[in-house]
């Protein structure tokens, strides 16, 4: 734990942007953790870093959703219709990550995070042009968000949202509902992790205090404090020119993701 001031920086930092421009905190969590595992020499440090990253998101997706149906925000009916095709969705892909050479997903990571920072960057929203799909079809959405996001560390957002905005969901809404589904991503996606890091990798070679692919002690320093910094975020979103600063953020999802690809790809 010598990098315990790194953890609770980076819970600063992911709080902070998570209140404030309303995003997950794989982006900036996933590259980060990555080097900061490959400097404490830990073997499977892309795999340990998707899993302690939607670990580290739990708490920070519960108060969102908390939030966001305080406010009549979330529509509940989509989210047990979504919710059950997300869970498994998520943890098949957790599994399946496992299996998945660091390298790849390290380049997977990086071009989601591209296409994302290229959507903050253009403001690009698909135009409503459906109605909502029934339940079945909910189902099947789910499960290709919640694989996407158990194999990039994402609360789904990035993906959700739209699809909700194309569906004729107005955008408080789409953002309320994604909030919620968020959790299920989170929980599911961490109990895979847990599950298939324990099942593919021999016990002596993983850190201690970890669980499967789930670094503990970066879990609860990063949530401790994201979870006093979000609400700040949230404080300055009506302040701050938040426009100029989703275009910024996009720059760093770049930035951080070429700095991880360079150091795991080459």
């Amino acid at each position: 734990m010598e990098l315990w001031w790194a953890f609770l920086l980076l819970g600063a930092a992911v709080g902070f942007f998570a209140g404030l421009l309303g995003v997950g905190g794989g982006g900036i969590m996933v590259p980060v953790l990555t080097s900061l595992f490959l400097s404490l020499g830990f073997a499977e440090s892309v795999h340990m870093a998707l899993a302690t990253s939607l670990a580290a998101i739990i708490v920070t997706s519960f108060a969102s959703a908390r939030s966001h149906h305080a406010h009549q925000a979330v529509l509940w009916p989509v989210v047990w219709r979504m919710s059950p095709g997300i869970i498994v969705g998520t943890l098949c892909a957790a599994f399946v990550a496992a299996l998945i050479p660091t390298q790849a997903l390290a380049w997977f990571f990086s071009l989601f995070m591209a296409y994302v920072a290229v959507q903050m960057l253009l403001n690009i929203k698909p135009k409503p042009s459906r109605s909502l799909p029934g339940a079945l079809p909910l189902t099947a959405t789910g499960f290709g968000i919640g694989a996407v996001s158990a194999l990039v560390a994402i609360g789904g957002g990035s993906l959700t949202v739209p699809f909700l905005t194309w569906c004729n969901v107005k955008v408080p809404q789409a953002i309320g509902t994604s909030a919620a589904l968020g959790l299920p991503i989170a929980i599911s996606g961490t109990v895979g992790y847990a599950f298939s890091g324990a099942l593919v990798t021999p016990t002596h070679s993983m850190p201690d205090w970890s669980l499967g692919f789930v670094y503990l002690p970066a879990v609860l320093l990063i949530s401790v404090v994201s979870f006093f910094t979000a609400p700040l975020g949230v404080h300055l979103a009506h302040r701050l020119p938040v426009p100029l600063l989703k275009k910024l953020f996009a720059l760093l999802l770049i930035s951080l993701s070429a700095k991880m690809l360079y150091f795991i790809a080459f």
